[in-house]
């Protein structure tokens, strides 16, 4: 459990936050069908302090803000033999998830996809990730994907406040 912190220590963190993303503000290139390619590795960024984290934690809207960054963490393990999340870093079994959050689902280059989720319409949200990350297989018949799921709603909720804080995910401005 994450100790309480007071309103005005979160009012400074979304500050700092906001003034953080807003020097991150790089629009990522893309090809001519418009998706996004992955940065090289060389141009990555340095990965956030634990500091900058909460601040970028405290920008994301209920129920993520409340997220317990550690836990997501944890439940990423389950994740891990298949994604990458570093900027540039390789696909493997499953695509990278750097900068998913916006982005159609099948888009990332380099990453051989299912035609179900080529075909699904989907852009990465939040909402779309926990219904996915819950039962991939009946969320979307057809995709390859072969894990089980994430059954319990909280480890939903701490793993997406989790990948939102590491792949680069920028809150809407306005």
């Amino acid at each position: 459990m994450r100790p309480a912190l007071a309103p005005s220590i979160l009012s400074m963190l979304a500050i700092a936050a906001a003034a953080l993303l807003a020097g991150c503000g790089q629009t990522p290139a893309s090809d001519e069908a418009g998706s996004a390619a992955p940065a090289p590795a060389a141009a990555a960024r340095p990965a956030p302090t634990p500091e900058e984290k909460l601040a970028i934690l405290a920008t994301l809207p209920a129920p993520y803000a409340e997220g317990d960054l550690e836990n997501g963490r944890r439940v990423f393990a389950r994740c891990r033999s298949c994604h990458t999340l570093a900027e540039g870093a390789p696909n493997m079994t499953g695509p990278n998830l750097w900068g998913v959050f916006g982005r159609a689902a099948a888009s990332h280059r380099g990453y051989t996809y299912s035609n179900a989720l080529k075909e699904s319409g989907i852009v990465w949200d939040a909402a779309q990730l926990d219904t996915w990350l819950a039962n991939p297989r009946t969320f979307l018949p057809g995709n390859k994907m072969s894990f089980a799921g994430i059954p319990d709603a909280t480890d939903r909720r701490d793993v997406i406040a989790w990948l939102k804080v590491e792949t680069g995910y920028t809150p809407p401005v306005g």
